[in-house]
C-alpha cells in the first residue's frame, strides 16, 4: 500500500472509531408562574436554576422556560403545542396550583392534566410530573381529592413523580414573596436542590448523560 493510501486510512479509522458527540438534552419546563418566576430576574426561574445546577454537575442540557402566570390546566392544554417544539427531549409538568387556588373541581385539573400527558406521549416525549398539593384552608374532600391527582396520573401513565413542587418551602416567609405564595430565589434554589436527584434520573432515562469523571 502506498504511503498516501495508508494515511487515508488511518484517518478513515480515526473518524470512524471517535466517538459521536453528546447531543444536547433539550429539556422544557411547563407550568405557570412557579415555574415562570414571578416577580424574580429571568436567572432566579427554576429552569434557569435548574440548568445551572445541571450544567455545574456536567450535563449538557437545555431547559426552555414555558411557565405563564395565572395559567390553569386548561390554559396549558391550550397552548401545549406551540408551548413544546418539536425536538423536545422532555417535558418538567407543572401545573395545577390555579385550579386549586380558584377551587376548581379536581375533575377539570385531573382531564386537563391527562390530555397534556396523552398528547406529550403520542409526540414520543417523556414527561416528569411535578405534584402540587391543595391548600391547608379547603375543605378536607377537596384535599383529599386534589391531592390524588398528580399520583393516579403518575401511575395510569407509567411517570417519574416529584410529589409536591413546593416541597421544602411552604410556610417558610424567608423562602417566599411577601404574597406568601411564590419562591424567593432562594426559595427556588431550594425547590431545584429537592427536584434535583429526580431530574438527574430522568435525563439519563432518557439518554442524557454527564462527561465520564464529573461527579
Amino acid at each position: 500500500m502506498s504511503r498516501k493510501g495508508l494515511i487515508a486510512l488511518m484517518v478513515a479509522f480515526t473518524f470512524a472509531s471517535a466517538p459521536a458527540a453528546a447531543k444536547t438534552v433539550k429539556l422544557v419546563a411547563f407550568g405557570d408562574s412557579l415555574t415562570a418566576g414571578y416577580n424574580l430576574p429571568r436567572a432566579d426561574s427554576f429552569a434557569a436554576q435548574l440548568e445551572t445546577a445541571l450544567r455545574a454537575k456536567g450535563y449538557d442540557v437545555s431547559i426552555a422556560n414555558a411557565g405563564v402566570s395565572g395559567d390553569t390546566t386548561t390554559g396549558g392544554l391550550a397552548r401545549l403545542d406551540w408551548s413544546v417544539p418539536k425536538g423536545t427531549d422532555g417535558v418538567i409538568l407543572e401545573l395545577g396550583a390555579n385550579d386549586m387556588l380558584r377551587g376548581l373541581n379536581p375533575d377539570i385539573p385531573r382531564q386537563a392534566l391527562g390530555e397534556i400527558i396523552a398528547r406529550l406521549k403520542a409526540r414520543d416525549i417523556p414527561v416528569l410530573l411535578a405534584g402540587m398539593r391543595a391548600s391547608t384552608n379547603m375543605d378536607s374532600a377537596y384535599r383529599r381529592e386534589f391531592d390524588s391527582i398528580y399520583p393516579d396520573l403518575a401511575a395510569q401513565y407509567g411517570l417519574p413523580l416529584y410529589p409536591f413542587f413546593l416541597d421544602g418551602i411552604v410556610g417558610d416567609r424567608s423562602l417566599n414573596l411577601p404574597d406568601g405564595l411564590h419562591p424567593t430565589a432562594q426559595g427556588v434554589a431550594r425547590i431545584v436542590s429537592g427536584m434535583l436527584p429526580q431530574v438527574e434520573a430522568f435525563i439519563a432515562k432518557i439518554g442524557g448523560q454527564k462527561p465520564a469523571g464529573v461527579q
